[in-house]
């Protein structure tokens, strides 16, 4: 393992916080959570939501950047120093966090096509008198399936131009990718620095957009039906609560939005100071992302009453799922409030910096995991960080291109389906195999009573060892009885693109038992004195310190005496700070 001698940290500890809370809220607060409400009863979705986040999303989290803190490496290292049986896991939390880098900038794309579009006066998408609209085009919404509005006809037909189907990939949206590219210059110049840079971009980008939420909350409980709407969304029913469907929406909700598995704050919290205290910024964290999908839903909801008072059709009508709540539904309000240029602009450059700090998350797990792992081979390639995380920002740009083509967002909803429904489930579960059971809370413990001088409570210690698995395990099996297949509205996709997307899931998880196949593999001794190995903390590090005469053959099993005599926790972590 190439060893960095002087780790860099944040300049100020508040940067750590804001740029958590950054990745954190994204926008999946915007649009997920209000969706997932309106679907599984209001109100009362709000129980099961707050159960999880106290249960699930705050001890997980808690665990994710208490690892992080103590090893100061991203999650690669992290976990191959925690459980190298399991080291998998963390590189296929850098996978999955550099598949959804290459599509999630498309909607940050999108977000800003939309932004270019809102300095027009009449906003585009605000009547049917344009070369782009169809004969059904109607100012009004409406279920007929013979008919579209306006502003989904802006975004079918004028952005993405989209085809019939995966089958036909038409050709490249010349501006869309001419925006994409911008999008990537602002993800290279916000994080080309590291923490040093990022930590500078966060206290923008992470402060601003509720200055934004504040102002449209304010404008929109004005608007007639405002209260209708915000009443659909936090009066309860309860007879939602006996379903299981909806429990486990609220867990995956918690899962996606905090971000466990995808090992972003797991790699920023690898650049604190070691006696940063953890709990603070775990609580700080994850109750804001939680408030922030809560004050969204308040948006979002009253500008649907709005909408539901102007058409006069049920608030239940308009809720659309997926990318079309924020791009089609909402700009769709914009066009009836007074002064709808302004909104619409404040609106997209708030999408745009909620969008903007969780890709910084995505792409610094890629740029810390390769430092950490090659350091000196990459500076000696590059010359300096900033050609490396160019290269990488590139790499992504380019593999970006098709979803920027009019099969686009075809393209989109597959990748988002395969990775963010299905990989996602099977990271979480053996990241908190590895850390909770194989490595173990006592260890971990350990770990925050050396760095905090504080252990963990009772309550995070049952959650780690019992709850938390259980329940993961639980939303695993649930997830796999209940899956669908990838679909885009009415378009069901074909089976050849199924298996594409199979693929994309895979290109994650089957890094878990590679993984897994070449720790068994480098460990010296027989099978079950490799296994023992395997799952004991630090082994890799122990190995890759002896020389190579000493790993096996006739010296194995005198090797692995003294290894396994000597793998207690060791009173630091085996690497330099610069503390």
């Amino acid at each position: 393992m190439e060893e960095q001698s002087n780790r860099p940290t944040w300049s100020r500890q508040i940067e750590f916080t804001l740029a958590g809370i950054g990745c954190a809220v994204g926008l999946g607060n915007v649009w997920r959570f209000p969706y997932l409400c309106y679907r599984s009863g209001g109100g009362a979705f709000l129980v099961p939501y707050l159960f999880m986040l106290i249960v699930l999303g705050i001890p997980l989290l808690y665990m994710e950047l208490t690892v992080g803190q103590f090893t100061r490496r991203g999650p690669v290292h992290a976990l191959a120093m925690v459980c190298p049986l399991l080291k998998g896991v963390g590189i296929a939390s850098v996978a999955i966090s550099f598949i959804m880098s290459t599509y999630y900038n498309v909607v940050i794309t999108w977000a800003l096509y939309y932004l270019f579009s809102s300095f027009q006066a009449p906003l585009p998408w605000q009547s049917c008198n344009n070369t782009w609209n169809t004969p059904n085009c109607t100012n009004h919404a409406t279920n007929s399936s013979y008919s579209s509005t306006a502003s989904q006809e802006f975004f079918k037909y004028k952005m993405l131009e989209q085809t019939s189907g995966v089958e036909e990939a038409g050709t490249i949206r010349w501006q869309l990718f001419l925006i994409l590219l911008l999008a990537w210059i602002l993800i290279y110049l916000c994080i080309f620095k590291g923490v040093k840079s990022t930590g500078k971009v966060v206290y923008f980008t992470a402060l601003f957009p509720y200055v934004i939420l504040i102002a449209l909350l304010i404008n929109n409980v004005q608007l007639p039906g405002a209260m209708v709407g915000i009443d659909f969304f936090i009066v309860p029913k309860w007879d939602k609560l006996l379903s299981v469907e909806v429990w486990v929406n609220a867990a995956a909700q918690i899962f996606n939005s905090i971000g466990i598995g995808f090992g972003s704050l797991l790699a920023m919290s690898s650049y604190n100071s070691f006696n940063n205290n953890v709990l603070k910024d775990t609580l700080t964290i994850s109750i804001i992302n939680s408030v922030t999908s809560i004050l969204a839903g308040f948006v979002i909801f009253s500008a649907f009453g709005y909408m539901s008072h102007l058409q006069g059709i049920p608030v239940s009508d308009l809720a659309v799922d997926g990318p079309g709540l924020v791009y089609v539904v909402y700009p769709q309000a914009f066009a009836n409030m007074p002064v709808a240029q302004l909104w619409a602009v404040m609106f997209f450059f708030m999408l745009l910096c909620l969008g903007l700090d969780s890709e910084f998350a995505m792409v610094e797990v890629l740029v810390t995991s390769f430092m950490d792992e090659f350091y000196q081979n990459l500076i000696k390639f590059f010359k300096r960080k900033e050609l490396f995380v160019l290269a990488v920002c590139g790499a992504a740009f380019l593999l970006g291109i098709p979803l920027v083509m009019q099969v686009g967002i075809y393209v989109f909803q597959l990748m988002d389906h395969y990775t963010a429904i299905v990989s996602i489930m099977f990271l979480a579960f053996f990241e908190v195999i590895a850390i909770c059971w194989s490595y173990g809370v006592t260890r971990l413990s350990d770990n925050l009573e050396e760095m905090t001088g504080k252990r963990a409570n009772i309550f995070f210690r049952l959650c780690w060892l019992i709850v938390d698995p259980v329940l993961i395990t639980v939303i695993l099996i649930f997830s796999i009885i209940q899956f669908k297949p990838a679909r885009y509205e009415d378009y069901i996709f074909p089976p050849w693109a199924q298996g594409v997307g199979w693929v994309i899931a895979m290109a994650s998880i089957v890094w878990i038992p590679l993984g897994a196949v070449h720790t068994l593999w480098v460990l010296p001794g027989s099978i079950m004195q490799k296994l023992k190995l395997s799952l004991t903390p630090y082994t890799l590090n122990e190995i890759s310190k002896m020389p190579y005469y000493e790993r096996g053959g006739r010296y194995g099993d005198p090797v692995i005496a003294v290894i396994s005599s000597n793998m207690h926790l060791p009173e630091k972590p085996p690497i330099e700070t610069n503390l």
